[in-house]
């Protein structure tokens, strides 16, 4: 039998993206307001449909561009300023989940250091970083702070756990946490990277010890900064380990 493409139902593809980052010791997600149905006027992730001629990584580092105008960065290359780690997250495909039509989403993570205000474009009404925990409160704390009482559209609660999730199991075993951090930055700006990831406090010294002691993990580059008050701290860049061992085992909370 010859095959027919109308024997098939349409649907269409999107991603969707979990971008990271740490703004004022927290742990943000980049979120916009919907513009257009469905879901007018609530908060969503970013993202968007896939092109008829357009690769699923390529429409992830197209959307990473155009909402917050970073590049997905490229392993085997040097790191950009503004570079971001984009990695393929999970992909979401129930058929309720959007009421237009069948939408299955591939969802993306994108993990960067502190950023400035976002700037809505496209089908956004507003945009703003908002603390995780505000976003995936489904009692509204983050509506109540946007006059908005409702959870986050579509699936785009569970998506954004599952990649809150990732990134703090990630952190344990690979160098990903340095992604948070500037290309130079010290000790105590990691630590506070973890300690935002985690939800947890960290002992410096004992932390200091790992990090250093970790080989591949960090490069000391020669410099130092006061940038965070008191005696100058020494400034390190990510080394070339991407797997740690010993990992950095997350504390029990």
């Amino acid at each position: 039998m010859p095959y027919d493409p109308s024997a098939f139902p349409a649907f269409a593809v999107t991603v969707d993206l979990v971008v990271l980052t740490v703004r004022r010791h927290s742990l943000c997600a980049l979120a916009v307001r919907r513009g257009e149905p469905p879901f007018k006027g609530r908060w969503a992730l970013p993202g968007g449909f896939v092109r008829p001629d357009e690769d699923i990584a390529v429409a992830a580092a197209r959307e990473l561009a155009e909402e917050t105008g970073l590049l997905a960065h490229d392993p085997t290359l040097p790191v950009p300023p503004n570079a971001a780690h984009l990695e393929q997250l999970a992909t979401y495909g129930d058929p309720k989940r959007d009421p237009r039509m069948r939408v299955v989403s591939v969802a993306h993570l994108a993990l960067a250091p502190d950023l400035p205000a976002p700037r809505a474009g496209g089908d956004a009404h507003s945009v703003r970083w908002a603390p995780v925990e505000s976003l995936l409160d489904q009692d509204g704390a983050f509506g109540r702070d946007s006059d908005l009482a409702a959870p986050l559209a579509f699936d785009h609660a569970r998506i954004l756990a599952d990649g809150v999730e990732r990134a703090r199991s990630k952190i344990e075993y690979s160098s990903l946490a340095t992604a948070f951090c500037p290309q130079e930055f010290t000790v105590g700006e990691l630590r506070r990277v973890y300690e935002a990831v985690w939800g947890v406090a960290l002992d410096p010294r004992n932390f200091h010890r790992k990090v250093t002691g970790t080989p591949g993990f960090l490069v000391p580059t020669g410099g130092t900064t006061t940038r965070q008050g008191g005696r100058p701290a020494q400034l390190f860049r990510a080394g070339g380990a991407t797997l740690l061992n010993p990992p950095m085992l997350r504390p029990e909370v």
